[in-house]
């Protein structure tokens, strides 16, 4: 709804766009208020509250009777309205509550003595009516400084124009910053994905939903650390330098001590640091921080990312199942309730419980081939362009399952029991040792959480390793035996579950966002060109 016409040059360049104009107004700014930069500002309420004091906006008749306002839409003409309360006892005037707002202008329109401007905090947006008369001509020269991007604050009250549209009515307006920069055309935005990444302060601050994003992201999170908090789970923080890289199969990034002389790997995973607090009878534990794989950038895959791993002694996998499930449904919560939720062009449903198929059910009905028969399996594999020769039948039936399976899972699903020989972290399964007690979540063809029954025996541990080990090159992570963790698991570990989520991607199918750079707020990038 739209109170005026735009101001000349709003959809067209002119010199209020370039940076050498806007100082030139910055001056003369300072001139009119002193320091242009802004000072302490308090008693502000956000522009989300002050848009839900609408109802205490009333209309005071001739004879001092309020009424109160009709609903507020796009049809309601106030102008009539007030008409029709008018007929029989004269003019009245409106009134409504003080109120006390600052935020961004994103958008300025009108002309002599009257103007719109439009302004933006965290939590919305409302249109002043800015009039010569009402704010005073100091005020009223102030405001004609103004551009696209400063920041200012209002004292006011709350009322509605003519036309119905909410606002507030300045008494006083004050300026806190300039923004010497324009900000992006205003019916192009900031449309290029890596100029976005790149300049990520400009992308919250004009492209509409990005920050909206972000900050579902802060209540996801939010609701994960709650959910473990109302679960007696204790959170810790655990080295980011190891000395040893383990706890996954990925390759980190070195570094050296100095003063030590010791080389050191940003940690790929917080698995074994957190299983040591097991042992010393920290029973519920977690950590949720960052981790860093010096691998390649792909929309699911940044070299630094955000995980959080969880630890239960007394659990197992399906332990940890349950907890899955209720980290997600809990989230949505914080975000809006709705369990269907946008992805693309379709929907993903998060209704619980989510589905769950062992790894040979999903593995046999995707390729019609017995799981268990090598020989069919490597020819299968062979189809696929794939060379089995010297592999293991889980290596070739794993990497059949990458190829044909993991895509087609919508989800979310649970694929449970895998085989044991690729999980060296895992528990076998009670009466067969060829399964691990481990489970997968898939949604839309993303891993988003990996769990384990532990593995808490020590020579087994330590067996396992060493056949992981085998063939490693230097330079890959696991590349060294971790002594120490063995040497605390013969001190006794617990029986425990353990659950990795990867954050990041639960945050981009939560929020319909397709690549992981758009729930990173400053994703890794290579360098700007000068």
């Amino acid at each position: 709804m739209s109170d005026a016409p735009p101001v000349p040059g709003d959809d067209t360049p002119d010199e209020s766009l370039h940076e050498s104009a806007r100082r030139e107004k910055l001056k003369e700014i300072a001139s009119l208020v002193g320091d242009p930069w802004g000072q302490r500002f308090d008693n502000r309420q956000w522009i989300g509250d002050i848009r839900a004091r609408a109802g205490e906006i009333r209309y005071r008749l001739s004879s001092g009777e309020l009424r109160e306002l009709p609903p507020l839409n796009e049809d309601l003409n106030m102008r009539q309205w007030k008409a029709d309360q008018d007929a029989d006892g004269g003019p009245g005037e409106l009134t409504g509550p003080q109120v006390r707002a600052a935020g961004r202008i994103k958008l300025m329109r009108g002309q002599g003595k009257l103007l719109f401007i439009d302004i933006e905090d965290w939590t919305g947006s409302i249109q002043l009516f800015v009039g010569q008369k009402q704010v005073g001509d100091d005020n009223f020269a102030l405001a004609r400084k103004f551009d696209l991007g400063d920041i200012i604050g209002v004292d006011g009250w709350l009322g509605v124009t003519n036309t119905g549209e909410l606002s507030i009515f300045p008494e006083q307006l004050h300026f806190h910053c300039k923004s010497l920069l324009p900000p992006p055309a205003k019916h192009v935005g900031l449309v290029d994905p890596e100029l976005r990444q790149r300049q990520r302060y400009v992308d919250l601050a004009y492209n509409e939903g990005v920050r909206d994003r972000f900050l579902k992201r802060t209540k996801i999170v939010q609701s994960v650390r709650r959910t473990l908090a109302n679960d007696d789970y204790c959170e810790v923080e655990g080295p980011t330098l190891h000395t040893i890289a383990g706890g996954a199969a990925a390759r980190p990034f070195t570094t050296k001590h100095n003063a030590l002389g010791l080389d050191l790997f940003m940690r790929i995973a917080l698995e074994l640091h957190l299983k040591r607090l097991l042992v010393g009878g920290v029973e519920r534990v977690y950590e949720l921080g960052r981790v860093y794989r010096n691998e390649g950038i792909s929309p699911r895959h940044n070299p630094e990312f955000t995980m959080l791993e969880v630890y239960q002694a007394f659990g197992n996998y399906e332990t940890m199942m349950d907890l899955t499930e209720r980290l997600i449904t809990d989230a949505i919560e914080a975000i809006g309730g709705n369990y269907v939720l946008p992805w693309g062009e379709s929907t993903i449903d998060f209704t619980p419980p989510f589905a769950r198929r062992t790894y040979h059910d999903l593995l046999a009905e995707h390729t019609g081939v017995d799981p268990h028969d090598e020989a069919a399996l490597s020819d299968y594999a062979r189809e696929l362009g794939m060379d089995p020769h010297g592999k293991h039948i889980d290596v070739i039936k794993n990497e059949i399952f990458e190829e044909k399976v993991e895509d087609t899972l919508n989800g979310p699903m649970f694929v449970i029991d895998y085989p044991a020989s690729i999980c060296p972290l895992t528990k076998r399964k009670q009466g067969d040792e060829t399964i691990a007690e481990r489970f997968e979540l898939f949604i839309e063809g993303m891993e988003v959480a990996n769990a384990y029954t532990e593995l808490n025996d020590p020579d087994l541990q330590e067996q396992l390793f060493k056949v992981q080990l085998e063939g490693q090159a230097e330079e890959d992570s696991m590349a060294k035996m971790d002594h120490d963790f063995v040497r605390a698991l013969k001190h006794g570990m617990p029986p425990a579950g353990g659950l990795g989520v990867g954050i990041d991607r639960l945050v981009m199918l939560l929020t319909n966002s397709q690549t992981i750079r758009d729930v990173i707020l400053f994703p890794v990038l290579r360098p700007e060109q000068s």
